[in-house]
């Protein structure tokens, strides 16, 4: 640790705390860094996120977390090291351009009506019919089978695919459980050679879609080859999948422990379905932090981190932050203070791609469950745990009536 850092507290093992956002809280009231039991810094408030996304003054973490693990090879290590999500500059521009030209915000909005069309029938089919399991016949079952048709592929790989997705996501945490690997690079890949599959396909063949469209704007306009192509499709795919299963469990569960609230929004889902996500994704964001290094000294509320620091930006903490949100540990779909831009989706050029598929999914889902299943009953709610990368989470069961 650096000796400017010395006077810095270390945090207590998070082992042994039973609620991740009381364990930051007592951290955050004192001072607006911490350092990790890890050893790394830790920004707590709010005010981090946009003093750390400078790209003047900090940079996307690469490889330096793999390296520090041991993992300097296999799939892992290579989507860490050509993916779009941990690159900088003109590699990250590079990298990212084709996909924000296809993946345009239009076109993802354009999807609302499909999502709408999926979720409805998932949740009519299911009214009724006793408890289901949240979390895998619903959350998990829409966004991969969205990403899926986006990309083109076939229906029938459509459950293999979400299985090798889902395992996958779990190396986007830092130390990450290394008993695991040798699983997950396995699953990795076995996803590059669906996606090396589809991405030869429509360059033999091209299609009228989203897949043929990256492919030529990729090598053509952005010179980039088929290998980065593939990784940067493989981005789309996780980022696309996991954050967005979550959310959906974590907002639904919020809503169901609070009658309230939940009528309210049964009441008007249409024009309450974008506060809802808003206020679910502010009081559980699904990616818990983002990872930073210090380009230049960053102040912080009296607190320096010196150049060439890592830093973990806190996306856990600072959503609760009582320097800008009212009563911050309370769920409430009517506020009014969340900034203009929200900080689950990242901020600058690292902003999520992602975004208006992601809020369409969230919106449209939560919205067709109002709508046709007002009676839904919370069964076993969700429990969402993690302090870095995606957070993670159990099981969730529900009675859909």
């Amino acid at each position: 640790m650096h000796e400017r850092l010395a006077h810095i507290p270390k945090m207590a093992n998070y082992a042994d705390s039973a609620c991740d956002h009381a364990y930051l809280k007592g951290y955050r009231d004192d001072a607006a860094l911490a350092i990790s039991p890890a050893g790394f810094p830790i920004a707590l408030r709010y005010s981090a996120i946009g003093a750390l996304s400078d790209p003047s003054t900090t940079r996307q973490l690469e490889t330096e977390s793999l390296s520090q693990q041991g993992i300097t090879n296999g799939p892992i290590y290579e989507l860490f090291s050509r993916s779009m999500l941990f690159s900088n500059g003109a590699r990250h521009k590079q990298r990212r351009g084709p996909i924000s030209r296809t993946f345009a915000f239009k076109l993802m909005e354009g999807m609302r009506g499909e999502v709408s069309r999926l979720a409805s029938g998932i949740v009519i089919g299911a009214k009724g019919a006793g408890e289901i399991d949240f979390l895998d016949a619903f959350a998990g079952e829409i966004p991969a089978r969205i990403i899926a048709q986006i990309l083109g592929l076939p229906e029938t790989e459509m459950p293999r695919f979400r299985k090798l997705v889902y395992s996958v996501t779990r190396a986007f945490k830092v130390g990450f459980d290394r008993s695991q690997q040798c699983e997950i690079e396995r699953d990795f890949r076995a996803l590059m050679t669906e996606v090396d599959a589809l991405i030869s396909e429509r360059k033999g063949q091209p299609r009228d879609d989203f897949l043929s469209r990256l492919v030529v704007d990729a090598q053509q306009r952005f010179e980039l080859s088929l290998e980065d192509i593939r990784w940067q499709v493989v981005t789309l795919i996780i980022g696309g999948s996991d954050t967005t299963r979550l959310a959906l469990c974590s907002i639904l569960g919020l809503l169901l422990s609070l009658p309230e609230q939940w009528h309210a929004f049964c009441a008007d889902p249409d024009g309450l379905k974008k506060q809802v996500v808003q206020e679910g994704l502010r009081f559980e964001p699904p990616i818990a932090s983002f990872a930073r290094v210090t380009l230049a000294d960053v102040e912080l509320d009296g607190s320096v981190l010196p150049a060439g620091s890592p830093v973990s930006v806190c996306l856990l903490s600072a959503m609760r932050d009582e320097r800008l949100f009212a009563d911050p540990f309370t769920f409430d779909i009517f506020r009014s203070d969340h900034p203009r831009w929200h900080a689950a989706f990242g901020t600058g050029e690292h902003r999520c791609v992602g975004e208006a598929l992601a809020r369409a999914e969230l919106e449209e889902c939560l919205a067709a469950i109002a709508r046709h299943a007002p009676m839904t009953r919370l069964v076993r709610p969700p429990v969402v745990r993690g302090l870095n990368g995606i957070r993670r989470i159990d099981q969730m069961r529900v009675a859909v009536n």
